[in-house]
């Protein structure tokens, strides 16, 4: 099976462990002090957490692609009843698409978005004169 890998540096790595764990609905396949890695079977992902205080967060965001927006809006009802607070934005154009996506932070800041894509755009966003704050939210 391939899947991707994403290595990220934590701040605190049981705070880190338990994001991952409501995120992406599984538990660590392995823990160690100071490491955990999670082997995700939907989507493929291979998650490795390294706990380096000061360093967490230092990534522009990271994404999974979901089918279908009735997914979207099943894990923005799933991210709220976890206590994760959301920034949803439906119907949205960005990075030349369409999209309904929420977005949730964890404990580093790092940004994560939950996306589907309903249609192509020839625009990068919805209008001219629009700024960026869909690939870098606030």
């Amino acid at each position: 099976m391939s899947r991707v890998q994403l290595a990220l540096n934590v701040d605190d790595i049981d705070q880190a462990v338990a994001f991952y764990t409501t995120l992406l609905g599984v538990e660590p396949a392995k823990r160690k002090p100071g490491y955990a890695n999670f082997a995700v079977a939907q989507p493929p992902l291979k998650l490795v957490l390294l706990e380096n205080p000061g360093q967490g967060g230092s990534l522009n965001h990271l994404g999974v692609e979901v089918e279908d927006s009735e997914t979207v809006h099943s894990e923005i009802a799933r991210f709220t009843e976890a206590g994760l607070f959301t920034d949803e934005e439906i119907g949205t154009t960005c990075c030349f698409a369409t999209q309904d996506k929420v977005w949730v932070t964890g404990p580093g800041g790092e940004r994560w978005e939950v996306y589907t894509v309903l249609a192509d755009s020839e625009t990068f966003y919805a209008t001219a004169d629009a700024d960026d704050t869909c690939c870098t939210p606030a």
